[in-house]
């Protein structure tokens, strides 16, 4: 296991997909978060398969794995809760 260290603030290259802006990169970005949100359930799922099935995996590792896939799909629900709430209440303003 490796553990990187934290490096600091002005020293971070930023993703030169996020500093264009635009609707293109948003949904790529939105794409992506969607897509590791269901690459975690998935490991989840299999971890969780390979603990049943009585193959060799420490059962803190499927905690773990299940519960950054639990989170990961909480936050999202949340997120889309939230755009929704926003969406809603444009649509309620007169103009």
């Amino acid at each position: 296991m490796e553990i990187n260290r934290i490096l600091p603030l002005e020293k971070m290259e930023l993703n030169p997909k996020l500093e264009s802006g635009g609707a293109d990169n948003f949904g790529e970005l939105l794409k992506g978060a969607l897509e590791r949100v269901n690459q975690l359930q998935q490991a989840a799922d299999q971890a969780t398969l390979q603990l049943a099935m009585g193959e060799d995996i420490d059962l803190h590792k499927v905690m773990i794995l299940t519960t950054r896939a639990n989170l990961a799909l909480e936050t999202t629900m949340a997120v889309r809760n939230k755009v929704l709430d926003a969406y809603q209440e444009i649509m309620r303003m007169q103009v």
